[in-house]
């Protein structure tokens, strides 16, 4: 009976807790959108914020606000390269083909000089006349030193942890082609498409997405940027 008076105890004060936590939070976001609505500089805000009764208060409102200014900055700064994205995108075929800019990295594999995987990548749409429908694939050219090709079978979405366990996608391999063989080894470079739906593109345009692409030697994660993704969209 005491042990069970004791769960009993344990459990309303957890309860409590929790309550306190959600009504912490709730008040605390209410307040940052008052000061927010108040049209006050970041450094405003901050003054303001420091009057609120409690010290905790004081801190998550103040995170709070310096993740709003963060944001509002790199939305700036995302609006700007946004344009600059859009006036790269090739436009053909009466206004119904779209290739977006390349976007070249080199990624470190290992330790030797030649263990660099070159990932040139880019978005493309193809418009249908009759529907007014845009379909888009991501095109990846993955130029790596191997004895050998890697053939790359799926990709999967990866979530904002850079976690890519979801469902995997089929991939299209456009091409392979080898040069420059010596006795160990060759340079490859592979081209692979992913279809990605016109919706899917739209959804994630304030947060951009990153996509790994699968071989059962290696694996490749590629990023396209909220900045590419609107630059691209505005005409596609």
């Amino acid at each position: 009976m005491n042990k069970l008076l004791q769960i009993l105890l344990l459990s309303l004060v957890l309860v409590g807790c929790s309550s306190l936590e959600l009504e912490t939070a709730a008040s605390s976001e209410s307040e940052t959108q008052r000061i927010l609505a108040m049209g006050f500089t970041h450094e405003e805000n901050l003054i303001e914020a420091s009057k609120l009764k409690s010290s905790h208060m004081v801190s998550v409102v103040t995170g709070q606000l310096n993740k709003a200014r963060d944001e509002k900055i790199q939305a700036e700064f995302d609006l700007v390269d946004s344009a600059k994205f859009a006036d790269m995108v090739i436009v053909s075929g009466n206004n119904s083909s779209f290739i977006g800019p390349e976007i070249s990295e080199s990624i470190k594999t290992g330790v030797l000089l030649d263990d660099v995987d070159l990932q040139d990548y880019f978005l493309q749409g193809l418009k249908d006349t009759n529907s007014g429908i845009v379909s888009h694939q991501l095109q990846l050219k993955l130029t790596h030193n191997s004895s050998d090709k890697r053939n790359y079978f799926s990709a999967n979405l990866c979530d904002k942890w850079m976690r890519c366990d979801g469902n995997e996608t089929n991939i299209s391999q456009i091409s392979t082609s080898v040069s420059n063989c010596i006795s160990s080894s060759c340079n490859y470079r592979e081209v692979i498409e992913v279809n990605l739906t016109d919706e899917f593109l739209r959804s994630n345009m304030e947060t951009g997405f990153s996509m790994r692409f699968n071989s059962k030697k290696e694996t490749n994660k590629i990023t396209i940027s909220s900045a590419y993704l609107k630059g691209y969209l505005q005409v596609a």
